[in-house]
């Protein structure tokens, strides 16, 4: 909008364009004069302008976000109300480390949902020294909501579970009731497996189950007949390193080809560790092994596979624990195993009390393999009890014979213990017309009838404690506690 001394100017601009040109100093100083006075006065309105419109557009920008503002508060203070509180969520925490002063709120479960939390419990394999419930009693408990058809098949699920658990237990035909006896101390069913012969003799092995990412636990002594039992675990072995097990552990209860641990004339093979090696390179991962003959066998297999050997001597300890020893004294058959009635002796003091534990030794002298020329015994053994303790008996010509020197040295009683039983040939009927006592073995090798008909003879099951090692090796639990 232009002011008077804008219109002024407009009319002197067009009688200036109107009349002749005649251009001089005063002429053009009024013009500029005139010119200046329209620029400052349009400047001016401009200012004043721009001054109102950002008044009214702070203005305008305060009051929307106040009303914005107000409206968000009015909606989070409305969800913070309508939301409902949760209770403060807790870490969860092993059991054995809870104090007995804490008390906690007990959380409330559906009915349906503690039956299911009951039965994946019951699936995973459970400790063999926990007193707990075995899993078969959780079968006969059905919710009373349930109709028989549907107990049925909810029984049958929960078996089928069984099988579907991150460690998976086979076995070949070299002790299979063994077998049996560790998975049900376990709580798991044994892997189903197929380990048969074709029409020419040769093993055929099959896996029905699926064990990709499975720790996977092979039991087979390779006891006689010896290389077929050798065979069906290598094959076994192979068989699930092939189906991507995660891991394979090989429980050998009686490790075969264990006497021929070193040259003892030219011209004869390292046969324990040439059968380490072949076990090694169809890719086990670990080894759990029962009184292994010596203990450098352990050294035969590489640092990738370690080694377990258990001892079986702290399962007859509570054995021989509960009998009324006289004198008791502890023989070792040879020079070789005086570390272990040593460590039989040590045990058996320490456990039972008995600080009168007596050692002795007989040195035998050879005449061939299997045949004894000689015996001396070192220590006394005079109106004793002795407990002849090795690692397996073959033939049990060396042990009737230690016996009978016992004997003759005045012994009292004699008892025996070995962890493997093998009676080969006439070693059943010896120990029959020994003068022994009693002969104790473990079951690491399969009985037959002509040993359970002989009087002489006890056998104790070494099933719980390879199924203690299996836990807590599944678990990454220590094994140390096993060897006490």
């Amino acid at each position: 909008m232009f002011t008077q001394s804008s219109r002024t100017v407009a009319r002197k601009l067009r009688a200036f364009h109107s009349k002749p040109l005649l251009v001089t100093r005063t002429s053009l100083r009024g013009l500029a004069s005139s010119s200046n006075h329209v620029l400052e006065a349009t400047a001016s309105s401009s200012r004043q302008q721009h001054q109102q419109n950002q008044q009214r557009y702070n203005t305008w920008f305060a009051a929307a976000a106040s009303m914005t503002l107000a409206a968000t508060m009015g909606t989070a203070v409305t969800l913070c109300e309508q939301q409902p509180k949760h209770k403060k969520r807790t870490m969860l925490r092993d059991p054995q480390f809870l104090s007995t002063n804490e008390e906690e709120a007990p959380s409330e479960t559906p009915p349906q949902q503690k039956q299911q939390q009951q039965q994946q419990q019951a699936i995973h394999a459970t400790s063999p020294s926990d007193p707990a419930v075995s899993p078969k009693a959780n079968l006969n408990v059905s919710p009373p909501t349930l109709t028989q058809d549907e107990a049925r098949i909810e029984k049958a699920a929960w078996k089928a579970k069984q099988h579907s658990g991150a460690l998976k237990i086979f076995s070949g035909n070299g002790n299979m009731a063994l077998a049996l006896e560790i998975a049900r101390d376990l709580g798991i069913n044994l892997g189903k497996a197929t380990v048969g012969r074709f029409a020419d003799g040769e093993v055929n092995v099959v896996i029905h189950e699926n064990v990709r990412g499975k720790d996977c636990y092979v039991i087979q002594p390779t006891c006689p007949p010896v290389n077929d039992n050798i065979m069906e675990l290598l094959l076994m072995v192979s068989t699930l390193s092939r189906a991507s097990a995660r891991r394979i552990t090989v429980v050998i209860p009686y490790y075969g080809y264990a006497r021929q641990d070193r040259k003892m004339q030219a011209r004869v093979p390292i046969s324990a560790a040439d059968v380490a090696r072949l076990m090694e390179a169809m890719g086990i991962d670990r080894v759990i092994a029962v009184d292994l003959h010596c203990g450098q066998i352990q050294g035969f297999f590489g640092p990738r596979v370690p080694v377990d050997n258990l001892d079986g001597g702290v399962v007859a300890l509570d054995y021989f624990g509960g009998k009324d020893l006289h004198n008791p004294v502890i023989v070792s058959p040879d020079a070789g195993g005086v570390y272990r009635a040593k460590k039989f002796k040590e045990r058996l003091a320490q456990k039972y009390d008995m600080k009168d534990i007596g050692l002795a030794m007989i040195i035998k002298q050879r005449a061939r393999a299997g045949s004894v020329d000689q015996m001396d015994l070192v220590g006394d053994v005079q109106d004793c009890d002795c407990i002849v303790v090795d690692d397996m008996i073959d033939t049990a010509g060396t042990l009737c014979k230690a016996a009978e020197v016992l004997v003759d040295k005045g012994a009292r009683r004699v008892f025996a213990f070995a962890s493997h039983g093998l009676l080969s040939g006439p070693g059943n009927d010896r120990i029959a017309n020994s003068k022994m006592e009693e002969v104790v073995i473990l079951n690491t090798i399969p009985t037959s009838p002509q040993r359970e008909a002989n009087e002489k003879l006890t056998e104790l099951s070494v099933a719980r404690l390879l199924a203690q090692a299996i836990f807590n090796i599944h678990a990454k639990k220590s094994i140390s506690a096993l060897f006490k």
